[in-house]
């Protein structure tokens, strides 16, 4: 017959109410605590998790859902809040929803069934339509990279028009005045954002903003290429370009090299995320780095600072991290007069 709490109770002399603590995450004594797990391993008592979960409506699970499960930015940060988020006794469920919309709606009734305790979500839906219902189960939400007007709850965010007044600043420093920006999808907060950066540093620094020099990808690999060969075609003067992703990043890396323009030679260039990509390309590449070990951090702790402090009448946070600027040899110092 199988172990239970009395029988746990009855060998290690403690209440049940101290072995329940125990079971459910609560304040035990060192010594309790020992007691109680020398005597589920004489037992061997097992727990019954759907007993458990039924009686305290948690499944100790948190859903996670992401644009794109290969893009290195998501996977770093995931990697990070399930580390953090195992260590407080909570598995994740993760859901790639393609850059979907109707897929990201589908993840999040799917971890709904899944009776989660809350959601990370890297959202694709600007509106925030597919976390309505889930709002209503009164569980924690909180947003990465992307904030919803409409949707209260907590979120991590990163400083995306300073980043992008960086990377501009960098460029005009080096002498650069006709700088390319290979923005991302005109719908997305983070793009509008990063956007909103390169104009306004423009204008500050009197310099026209030219449309040519404005192109809009849809944070893929092609879609940097395209946007590059784009780039290069409608503006002969430009010297500079600031990429605004990742995945973009490579693709214009990748267009470049199909042009046969040569950086920093050619055309600077400034673009975003991944240092180890940064440092395998030739000549190494000057980046905005996002800090995703941060953004991690920040995301499970404002999660688990719900659940574990029953924390859900609280005002909302929204942590705004900053980027930083990562050089290397992709910004060429040109002279005044110059291309």
């Amino acid at each position: 017959m199988a172990a239970t709490m009395k029988d746990i109770a009855k060998l290690t002399g403690l209440g049940l109410a101290t072995i329940s603590s125990y079971f459910n995450g609560g304040n035990v004594r060192e010594k309790n605590r020992k007691k109680i797990e020398a005597a589920i391993e004489e037992l061997h008592y097992e727990v019954n998790e759907v007993a458990r979960n039924l009686k305290t409506n948690a499944t100790k699970t948190i859903g996670v859902v992401i644009p794109e499960l290969n893009n290195v930015f998501c996977a770093e940060i995931i990697t990070g809040m399930e580390d953090i988020l195992r260590n407080h006794g909570y598995a994740t469920i993760v859901c790639d929803c393609r850059t979907d919309r109707k897929l990201e709606h589908e993840a999040v009734d799917f971890l709904s069934r899944k009776r989660v305790d809350g959601i990370i979500n890297m959202p694709v839906d600007a509106e925030g339509g597919h976390l309505k219902e889930f709002q209503k189960t009164g569980k924690p939400i909180v947003l990465i990279d992307r904030k919803i007007q409409g949707v209260s709850c907590d979120s991590v965010l990163v400083d995306n028009e300073q980043a992008a007044i960086d990377a501009v600043r960098l460029l005009y420093e080096n002498g650069h005045r006709n700088i390319g920006i290979i923005g991302g999808p005109e719908e997305i907060s983070t793009a509008q954002e990063r956007l909103r950066g390169y104009c306004s540093e423009l204008n500050e620094l009197g310099i026209s903003i030219k449309k040519s020099l404005i192109v809009h990808g849809d944070y893929t690999i092609q879609g940097g290429v395209r946007a590059m060969e784009e780039l290069v075609k409608r503006n002969p003067e430009m010297t500079a370009v600031f990429v605004t992703n990742y995945e973009m990043t490579l693709g214009a890396v990748i267009g470049s090299n199909e042009l046969g323009i040569r950086i920093p030679d050619q055309i600077s260039l400034v673009g975003f995320d991944n240092l180890s990509f940064a440092r395998a390309c030739n000549p190494k590449l000057t980046i905005v780095s996002q800090p995703t070990e941060k953004i991690a951090e920040k995301a499970a702790g404002l999660m688990l600072s719900r659940l574990e402090k029953n924390d859900g009448s609280s005002p909302y946070q929204t942590e705004k991290l900053e980027a930083a600027i990562i050089h290397g040899k992709s910004v060429a110092q040109i002279r005044k007069g110059e291309k």
